[in-house]
């Protein structure tokens, strides 16, 4: 079942986010700023235990990212991260945003849901306001990819 994350569910998106950014698969998160940021994320879950995580996070008027996108190891190939994706998309297209990126070292898997490689120069407001902050800057080695978004 895929749902909005609540409250109870920031320690499992944490320990999920926590073992890829180990691997250098992606950015890690602050138990905090899984707490502050909560209501962006959505969590896949099963029986109880939360399998797939990912977050939609509004950049600027018209542009949004799917960023923290995790699947439990194991689990994946089972449609978890298409099912989230595609969730933010909806909430995306809810909200009016004629644009969402991704920031991936999963370039196919994105491609797979109709997003297309562009520059990193198209997100300004990406490049400018998080990734100013982030350890790999200005040497960013994960590609971008964007889908834009019809009523």
């Amino acid at each position: 079942m895929i749902r909005h994350a609540r409250i109870p569910d920031a320690r499992a998106i944490h320990q999920l986010l926590l073992e890829y950014a180990n691997e250098g698969q992606l950015l890690g998160r602050s138990l905090a700023d899984i707490y502050e940021n909560i209501r962006d994320f959505y969590v896949f879950e099963e029986d109880g235990v939360v399998l797939g995580t990912g977050a939609l996070a509004i950049s600027w008027e018209n542009l949004a990212e799917v960023r923290s996108l995790a699947v439990a190891k194991g689990q994946a190939g089972k449609g978890i991260g298409r099912l989230i994706v595609e969730s933010c998309l909806n909430e995306a297209r809810q909200l009016g945003i004629k644009r969402v990126f991704a920031l991936t070292y999963q370039p196919e898997f994105f491609q797979k849901l109709g997003f297309s490689e562009i520059e990193k120069s198209e997100l300004p407001q990406k490049i400018w306001g998080a990734c100013l902050n982030c350890v790999k800057f200005p040497d960013c080695d994960e590609l971008a990819l964007a889908i834009d978004l019809t009523d």
